[in-house]
């Protein structure tokens, strides 16, 4: 039991350690949006703008988040839908908290 838990911590310290991903496009078709990228150092929230029906994502610096931009601070928040393997990586996370806490 003391091995698996040390398998997670190690497992979510490097997860954390490669740094803030957030989607990064720019479209008229939000759905089209599916391009992730993974933020400078530096860079600590995902955004996005819509802009003359012009729809722009990315990475960027808390104190640039100005409107009318909308700013978050997790991966991949900057869309409303999650898929493709992010999803799969919540649901077998899930599953293994569930199963050994």
């Amino acid at each position: 039991m003391m091995q698996l838990n040390g398998a997670l911590i190690l497992f979510l310290t490097l997860s954390t350690a490669c740094g803030l991903r957030c989607y990064t496009c720019e479209t008229i078709n939000p759905k089209s949006c599916t391009e992730i990228q993974t933020c400078p150092a530096d860079f600590n929230i995902c955004f996005s703008l819509n802009l003359n029906r012009i729809i722009t994502k990315g990475c960027s610096t808390s104190d640039s988040c100005v409107s009318p931009m909308t700013c978050c601070d997790k991966d991949l928040c900057n869309d409303a839908t999650p898929n493709g393997p992010s999803v799969i990586l919540l649901l077998v996370s899930s599953a293994i908290i569930t199963l050994f806490l």
